[in-house]
């Protein structure tokens, strides 16, 4: 079995109503823990790599671990995603490398800008099959490299059009704040269409009434 895109790991999880673990790696103990644990479990699995565990690895040498892991397992269904990348070169990097997942996070940019740049990104990655991840808005805070103060939102308004726009092509993890509170919404597949109500069927877990 090859690497797997998360839509096809999400669209499984839905209709079985399970949750799918992710976990960052960056050496070849932690790629061998994870797939070896799931593997017992027989439960498929997300293995992640932010910018700093690529640079620190080697993106070849962390590929080639996650290929040799799915050879060791070709029982499981295993995805290799990129966590919080900050721009559209790295993303367009792990996606011609092999990814099969990728996240931009641009939430350390003005919302114009990272609305633009997560268009950018999604529209490189959708044509060549790669799910896309996206920070809309602003979670106060350092992840990775990505270090973002707390502010106001303006994702909370156009919720619902981005959903509806973006989850016809693939997933859809939007994270934004409301009223001061912090929000996480994470929808679990694309529906294919372009109904309000289907929409909004597809969010796995959140804390917001919208």
């Amino acid at each position: 079995m090859a690497l797997v895109s998360t839509k096809e790991m999400f669209e499984k999880a839905y209709d079985g109503g399970y949750a799918i673990g992710a976990f960052n790696v960056n050496n070849m103990e932690i790629v061998q823990g994870i797939t070896e644990a799931a593997g017992e479990l027989k439960s498929p699995v997300i293995l992640q790599v932010s910018k700093g565990a690529r640079a620190y690895a080697n993106h070849k040498y962390l590929v080639k671990m996650v290929e040799a892991a799915v050879e060791e397992n070709p029982e499981i269904p295993i995805a290799l995603h990129l966590d919080h990348g900050d721009s559209f070169e790295l993303c367009k990097s792990c996606i011609d490398g092999g990814f099969t997942s990728v996240m931009i996070d641009a939430s350390s940019k003005s919302f114009e800008d990272n609305i633009a740049l997560t268009k950018q990104v999604v529209e490189y990655a959708h044509a060549h099959g790669v799910v896309v991840e996206a920070e809309l808005g602003t979670l106060a805070g350092v992840e990775d490299e990505v270090c973002v103060e707390a502010g106001p939102s303006k994702v909370a308004p156009l919720l619902v059009p981005l959903m509806i726009t973006n989850m016809a092509a693939g997933n859809v993890s939007i994270m934004f704040n409301l009223k001061g509170k912090s929000i996480n919404v994470v929808t679990a597949c694309a529906t294919g269409t372009n109904s309000i109500g289907e929409a909004f069927r597809t969010i796995q877990y959140g804390d917001a009434d919208v």
